[in-house]
């Protein structure tokens, strides 16, 4: 029998996942489509079903590859959004009593939202009492959300406002809350402009398990910080899986 842990096999099996990554790239293994079965891919490659299966375990440790009860397995499939920052709390903002403005871009894209949403009361750590401009271990509310789209979790969101604005008001309060124009509008601290920063990593096991990531699935990092008149008045700090969001801007030049 094959050993597929001697060189030989790891090579033929890196080259089975090669094949297979290219025709899915290609589009000739479109998202959702069922992959050849291991004796296939075997028979096709002229290897071991073992070494055809460790082909198709690279793909699946990518993230290109899911895998279904029975044993199949399939092209990952996901129908992202587009989340144009250029807009998003700009102007017109377009929250409602029932919606904030992420929501109702969803939405109109004919998508579901939805949301939990978590209040904490804390110290400011040294990066956001960095970003808020206030001193490491001063009282922030933080707002913990994880944003969901048709039922499955694409965003989670932590928006950190310093404790001197938001304490005592709306946003203090532990649920959602949404209001014509937004709230740091309507509790008298308005963002009148916005410094955005976006990165990339691997996500923490925390992060996998509340994005419900597979294997190899980079997130997309975006911290947008809110100035008021005087003094920075929020962080928001998105991780975002990159196989499920598209980050656009639209700047006049």
């Amino acid at each position: 029998m094959t050993n597929p842990t001697d060189p030989g096999s790891r090579r033929k099996a890196r080259a089975i996942a090669d094949a297979l990554r290219e025709q899915i790239r290609s589009g000739a293994l479109g998202p959702g489509s069922v992959l050849p079965t291991g004796r296939e891919i075997a028979a096709t490659y002229g290897v071991a079903p073992r070494t055809a299966a460790a082909g198709v375990d690279i793909l699946k440790r990518e993230g290109l590859v899911v895998g279904e009860q029975g044993g199949r397995r399939r092209v990952r499939s996901v129908r992202r959004i587009t989340w144009n920052l250029s807009d998003f709390e700009r102007g017109e903002r377009r929250d409602s009593n029932a919606r904030d403005d992420w929501a109702t871009a969803i939405q109109e894209a004919g998508r579901e939202p939805s949301e939990t949403i978590t209040r904490m009361v804390k110290p400011a750590s040294a990066q956001v009492a960095e970003w808020l401009q206030i001193s490491p271990g001063d009282e922030v509310v933080c707002r913990e959300r994880v944003r969901s789209v048709d039922g499955q979790p694409f965003q989670l969101s932590v928006s950190t406002f310093p404790g001197t604005i938001a304490r005592g008001t709306l946003l203090d309060e532990d649920r959602e809350v949404s209001v014509p124009g937004g709230v740091l509008r309507h509790i008298g601290h308005p963002q009148l402009r916005v410094r955005d920063m976006i990165t990339t990593r691997m996500p923490t096991p925390e992060e996998s398990t509340i994005l419900q990531l597979p294997v190899g699935t980079p997130v997309l990092i975006h911290v947008r910080i809110g100035y008021g008149e005087k003094f920075p008045v929020r962080v928001m700090t998105t991780i975002a899986p990159g196989d499920r969001n598209l980050f656009v801007y639209e700047l006049e030049v």
